[in-house]
């Protein structure tokens, strides 16, 4: 069974084409600047390079169109024809409380993503659209909604209630949801199977760290905490996300700089994080270079990033009466060594201490543990297009 996944965002589509039968990756691409000038698509067949193909992709309808071409093309192709694509998996981001697991995509399915909008305004509209393109497309072949959300269904009601009147949830359902479930699920998984243990028998801390960052207390196979909650504001400073601040910052901003609901919501989502404190980057990558040459503030928001992150693992660490293993994952976890450094260090009292060397590994599957450390701390790449194709592999048998 081959089976396509599709990650859309507001102006680009992420794609992978996997064959079940042992999960191999066909192919893989991207559909960028969709709906603005320029726009290409770029695609990996195998381990080939990639072949990137200059394209008109006026709306995501186009950008399906145009994967679909690139799939069954004679030279830069895998598959002959459509019929060979068995399924279609997609990422959405938000699915509210009316999913606790991913779903066979129906009108009933698209009328409760369609009302998650209100609370997802920036993730849900296109994974909409990607959904819809692929239905005018493939509207025969099952397609299946993998929603981000579903992994921390398990939170206790103590973990995510907020303490504001009980009618705000009754009436809107305010609520911590949680974001980045696919990625947190798959390494904790893969954690167990790496340490040789049954997952239902671990106390596992998953840090997701990338440009979005969120952090998940996973005990006995299940999420009971993480650090992203109604939004994918809260939590950790991200790259231009502020994390959690006092609720009062919001009204006292907008009183004093005179913004509006939407410019202080593109403010704390877009030019704060690691981007506003440094000045530098919301890339990690260059925030790193000028710290190193000097750059205080650069230093600053990689130390508000680093202790945010310790904060959470000590926190989950008492809500789950201990940890046996630490997974970092995503792209800054997975590639950045001085940040797992950062966060590791003087964490030797719950039994977490990292090898120098070990750690230096970039991308790779390790286990980064010293040798006397009592918890494993071990670098696992997240992989959630596989995730995906994996869960529409199960709901539709």
């Amino acid at each position: 069974m081959k089976i396509l996944v599709i990650n859309a965002g507001s102006s680009s589509l992420k794609y992978q084409l996997i064959d079940m039968t042992n999960e191999t990756v066909l192919a893989k691409g991207l559909c960028d600047r969709i709906g603005i000038d320029n726009s290409f698509i770029k695609q990996t067949r195998g381990s080939e390079d990639a072949v990137e193909i200059k394209k008109v992709l006026k709306n995501h309808k186009d950008a399906i169109e145009a994967v679909i071409s690139a799939l069954v093309d004679e030279k830069i192709g895998v598959i002959k024809n459509m019929s060979e694509i068995s399924a279609v998996g997609h990422r959405v981001v938000h699915g509210g409380e009316k999913f606790n697991s991913s779903a066979v995509i129906d009108e009933t399915v698209m009328e409760a993503i369609r009302e998650c909008i209100d609370i997802a305004p920036l993730h849900n509209p296109p994974n909409i659209i990607g959904i819809e393109a692929c239905q005018a497309i493939m509207p025969n072949v099952p397609m299946v909604a993998v929603f981000d959300t579903t992994f921390h269904s398990s939170m206790p009601e103590e973990a995510y209630i907020y303490a504001l009147p009980y009618e705000m949830y009754e009436k809107y359902k305010i609520r911590r949801y949680g974001f980045h479930g696919t990625s947190h699920k798959f390494v904790a998984e893969r954690a167990a199977e790496l340490l040789g243990k049954p997952l239902n028998e671990l106390k596992i801390i998953t840090c997701h760290l990338g440009n979005g960052s969120s952090i998940c207390a996973v005990n006995k196979g299940k999420s009971v905490d993480t650090s992203m909650g109604f939004t994918p504001l809260q939590g950790v400073a991200m790259g231009t996300r502020s994390g959690t601040i006092d609720p009062e910052v919001v009204t006292f901003l907008m009183e004093k700089e005179d913004l509006t609901i939407k410019g202080v919501s593109n403010l704390l989502n877009k030019k704060s994080g690691v981007l506003g404190v440094s000045g530098v980057s919301s890339d990690f990558r260059d925030v790193q270079v000028a710290s190193k040459e000097g750059n205080k503030r650069a230093k600053l928001a990689l130390d508000i990033f680093c202790y945010d992150c310790k904060k959470y693992i000590g926190a989950y660490i008492a809500i789950m009466n201990g940890v046996d293993a630490i997974v970092f994952t995503a792209g800054v976890g997975e590639n950045d060594f001085n940040i797992r450094e950062r966060i590791a260090n003087d964490l030797d009292f719950f039994g977490i201490k990292i090898d120098e060397e070990k750690n230096k590994i970039r991308g790779q599957e390790i286990d980064i543990s010293a040798e006397d450390a009592k918890v494993r701390t071990l670098v696992i790449p997240t992989n959630e297009e596989l995730a995906i194709a994996r869960e529409v592999l199960r709901m539709l048998k």
